[in-house]
């Protein structure tokens, strides 16, 4: 059975369109990947899942249950962390998931060993009379996260959890949530970070509220049409827009200090790789062909401005 399934969601607000007519489904025990840009519309798709915003046209069904007509049902079966998770910065680690045990529902009885254990799943014990003010970035998203497990949930809605974190916190949260998959919740995570959309088992790539792209992270990557070239040479940004501006049909996209030419015909691009670079006084070093990291695939399907599906 899917946990969560949507069919032509959509929403508008005014004239904008957010979410355009998304349809996509998550397995029981799936972790599951909405992954695109700032402004995409990954916060307003939580939102109409999680029945928080009411859909334009469309619905949802999560655990079988339509966001329009049983929302009240739906709440009592998720979890849902949004980007600006509502701790107390003058309560302590304890009582924050206190409080939202008493918010709900749970009860009384039972709830202190449900508590430590969230406690010790979380590495929080040591910091549990702590105030939640005075805690790292990375362990108020722990504390966020234990504080929507504690009426265990059976599907867990994540949304940029990871967002202003540092790499090491980013490590340990991506360690709870794979023990968390080993006991079969479901866990819908929203991200900006092309990086971690290897970690999905499955992801869509969404962009101006469409998907462009529905699959394993190697179903997606084989959509790339052609190869990449990892170009390395000086002044990497400004060799980026000149190859943007001198070889039409060829996506170009700036990683760091390298950039990467999509192209069908990698011998011929390479060549006029060279060339333009050369034209514009820039010095090459390499033009190599090299695996498609995803970011590759979304800059290629955005420059393409067409929907790819595996």
């Amino acid at each position: 059975m899917d946990a969560i399934r949507t069919m032509d969601l959509t929403r508008r607000f005014g004239d904008t369109v957010a979410v355009d007519s998304l349809s996509l489904s998550v397995a029981e025990g799936e972790l599951f990947g909405l992954v695109g840009p700032d402004g995409a519309g990954k916060t307003t798709v939580m939102r109409l899942i999680t029945a928080i915003l009411d859909p334009s046209e469309g619905d949802a069904w999560v655990m079988d249950r339509s966001i329009r007509a049983e929302p009240g049902k739906i709440h009592a079966e998720i979890g849902y962390m949004s980007q600006r998770f509502g701790l107390y910065a003058d309560l302590s680690v304890l009582e924050n998931i206190h409080f939202y045990a008493d918010l709900y529902g749970v009860p009384r009885r039972g709830r202190g060993s449900r508590i430590e254990e969230l406690l010790a799943f979380a590495g929080l014990t040591p910091f549990k009379n702590r105030f939640a003010g005075n805690l790292s970035g990375g362990m108020k998203q722990k504390l966020g996260l234990a504080c929507t497990l504690v009426h265990t949930p059976r599907v867990l809605f994540l949304d940029e959890p990871t967002s202003g974190v540092d790499p090491v916190s980013r490590r340990d949260f991506w360690r709870i949530l794979y023990r968390l998959l080993r006991e079969k919740v479901t866990i819908f995570v929203s991200t900006a970070y092309l990086d971690e959309a290897e970690r999905f088992q499955r992801l869509a790539l969404l962009h101006r509220g469409r998907s462009l792209a529905v699959g394993t992270p190697e179903e997606v990557k084989a959509l790339f049409p052609g190869a990449i070239l990892e170009v390395r040479c000086a002044e990497p940004r400004r060799a980026a827009a000149v190859l943007r501006k001198e070889i039409p049909g060829v996506s170009v996209g700036l990683f760091a200090d390298r950039v990467h030419a999509g192209a069908a015909d990698p011998v011929s691009a390479a060549r006029d790789i060279e060339k333009a670079l050369a034209g514009a006084g820039i010095s090459c070093s390499s033009v190599q062909p090299i695996e498609p990291a995803l970011e590759d695939v979304f800059v290629a399907v955005l420059s393409l401005g067409r929907e790819a599906r595996p």
